[in-house]
């Protein structure tokens, strides 16, 4: 009957027992045990940290190999040497340093130049003679305006 009441709860005999006022059964060895797991747990852990430092440390020689190989500069190197080229340039002057314009970040009239001539690249003849014909005619017209202020 016993073992039938033990299926029965699924093994929650010992929280019954608790309940009904039963004391628990305490280990003296428990503390010790404790402290014993929580060590091993701290040498397992700094055991792995050592490994993935090892293992980060070779990763890292063999960047800097193929750096070396190929002429390949880290990020921060190719910053310092930015703000190192700002500061020597800046040494003389009297005002501020101009800030680096960004590549088809300039004037705005080339590119629309550059943009015109691609289309033009890419239109039929008659298309563009016409075309050609209507900026002249644009054209004509301001400088007749021009000359009559």
């Amino acid at each position: 009957m016993n073992f039938v009441m033990k299926q029965a709860l699924g093994g929650a005999t010992k929280d019954m027992g608790k309940m009904l006022g039963e004391k628990e059964e305490k280990d003296p060895d428990a503390e010790k045990k404790e402290e014993e797991r929580q060590e091993a747990l701290r040498q397992q852990e700094e055991e792995r940290k050592a490994k993935y430092a090892k293992m980060e440390a070779e990763r890292e020689s063999i960047r800097q190999g193929i750096r070396d190989k190929y002429g390949i500069k880290k990020k921060e190197e190719k910053e310092a040497e930015a703000q190192a080229a700002m500061e020597q340039a800046s040494e003389g002057s009297l005002t501020r340093p101009k800030k680096a314009v960004p590549a088809g970040c300039g004037d705005e009239e080339e590119e629309e130049e550059s943009i015109v001539d691609t289309v033009m690249k890419f239109l039929p003849g008659p298309l563009v003679d016409m075309f050609n014909k209507n900026t002249s005619c644009v054209l004509d017209r301001d400088v007749k305006q021009k000359v009559e202020l």
